[in-house]
């Protein structure tokens, strides 16, 4: 056991507090973990997230969670969050989703609804005869920053399509890199909100161009963003590879978008469904950087250790308690399923791969199942040459077909051997018949 913690390296504390949930004390509760195998604490979630994409979470809480409870919990903070903002008709449709169950105070305000209605007339009959009096003049600068101004109304008021609109057309009247960059930041944003993921990758590429106008946040800010394009993509091997060279300087200036316990949780579980082992100590475990997000989950950091060590009963059980609430996250909920199998596949396969024949009894123990399950597992990964290897059904046994190599190479010299030798006697006949003249001369027609 010794040994094994060695091998964890600087991973992993000697007085670690977050062993299988054994936290006490006051480090506990500053350091609780949001995304945990306890339900879902909706009010510590929300608060990690501001703007539409807390409202965005809340609604597909209430709409996943199967839990009348929760359920109201999240509408009723989604409405709070709400009429804070200008969004009228997504109040109409979580008033609508509450149906008098949260009682009066959480009905329909037609006096509010109403007078955000008028404000924003008069607000946006204002921006026109700016932007207007701005296109007259040819001001470029005052011209950009009048169509920023209004896609931040439509965006503050969910007309998604007419904010990127607008947020586009900045692009003519940009005259430094910051002003590319920041209308890039803004597309990207809408874009996620709309879930239009090639927009995202598209502008994440045009803001990287402009270098000398990109710091540390907006670095961190773009990858991560990269990162969630390509796990909607279902690139994950891409997506961890963002998410791990998301640097420290995220924090939490990216909140409107992504939290720094996202990034730990979709770079952790991306990269154990696609990195090998030599990956994962280099680019995860040995990673300094991406050490500050995991601590945030502490989850996701003894999962990783566990699945590196090979305590593949625990990883597993760690997944399984935490896959309740990531089934949960807006992002992350079509493609639990998918990493899942990919990270038991590899533990398999990583199980199977040192040994010449492996006991199906003790491998079922070791995965915290049954043998009939596991071979059932064992033949699927047989059937798509991900194991190379046969089962002794009667006896319990994986036999693993390994290459002979010194077998392999001798027959590929001997073949090579013959190959030359045929060729070789080949053209020794060849310049025979040609000395002897007994080659057929072509016929020339006439």
């Amino acid at each position: 056991m010794d040994a094994e913690d060695e091998a964890t390296g600087h991973m992993i504390e000697e007085e670690e507090i977050y062993v299988n949930g054994g936290e006490d004390g006051d480090e506990s509760k500053r350091h609780r973990p949001i995304i945990s195998g306890e339900q879902l604490d909706i009010e510590a979630y929300a608060a990690l997230y501001t703007g539409r994409t807390k409202i965005s979470r809340l609604l597909f809480i209430a709409e996943k969670c199967g839990n009348a409870s929760m359920q109201l919990d999240a509408l009723r903070m989604a409405y709070d969050e709400i009429k804070k903002g200008e969004n009228t008709q997504l109040f109409r449709e979580v008033v609508a989703k509450i149906d008098g169950r949260l009682g009066p105070n959480y009905g329909p305000d037609n006096a509010w609804a109403d007078a955000v209605d008028r404000r924003a007339e008069l607000r946006k009959e204002k921006l026109e005869n700016e932007l207007n009096a701005y296109r007259t003049n040819l001001i470029k600068e005052s011209i950009r920053m009048g169509y920023n101004d209004f896609g931040d109304f439509y965006f503050a008021h969910g007309q998604l399509g007419d904010a990127f609109k607008n947020y586009v057309r900045t692009r003519d009247y940009c005259t430094t890199s910051k002003h590319i960059v920041h209308m890039c930041l803004n597309a990207i944003l809408v874009s996620i909100e709309m879930g239009q993921f090639t927009h995202v990758t598209s502008y994440v590429s045009k803001a990287e161009q402009s270098q000398d106008a990109l710091d540390s946040i907006t670095i961190a800010k773009l990858r991560c963003t990269a990162g969630l394009a390509l796990l909607e993509g279902k690139k994950y091997k891409l997506a961890a590879r963002k998410f791990l060279e998301t640097g420290p300087d995220l924090g939490n200036s990216y909140t409107e978008v992504i939290a720094p316990q996202d990034v730990a949780t979709y770079g952790g579980l991306c990269a154990l469904a696609s990195f090998d082992r030599a990956e994962l100590k280099s680019k995860v475990i040995d990673n300094i950087n991406f050490r500050n997000f995991l601590e945030l989950v502490p989850e996701i950091r003894e999962l990783i250790n566990d699945f590196y060590t090979s305590h593949y009963a625990s990883c597993l059980e760690y997944l399984g308690n935490l896959k309740a609430n990531l089934l949960l996250d807006i992002h992350l909920h079509d493609h639990v399923e998918t990493l899942y199998e990919q990270i038991r596949n590899k533990a398999l396969i990583q199980y199977t791969h040192p040994f010449v024949s492996v006991d199906l009894h003790m491998m079922a123990n070791a995965f915290n199942t049954s043998v009939s399950s596991l071979e059932k597992e064992l033949e699927a990964l047989i059937t798509n040459n991900q194991i190379q290897a046969r089962i002794d059904s009667h006896n319990k046994i994986l036999y693993a077909r390994h290459a002979d190599q010194r077998n392999t190479t001798f027959q590929r010299v001997l073949q090579t051997g013959c190959e030359f030798d045929r060729e070789v006697r080949s053209m020794l006949l060849r310049a025979n018949l040609i000395k002897h003249e007994f080659n057929l001369k072509a016929s020339r027609k006439h």
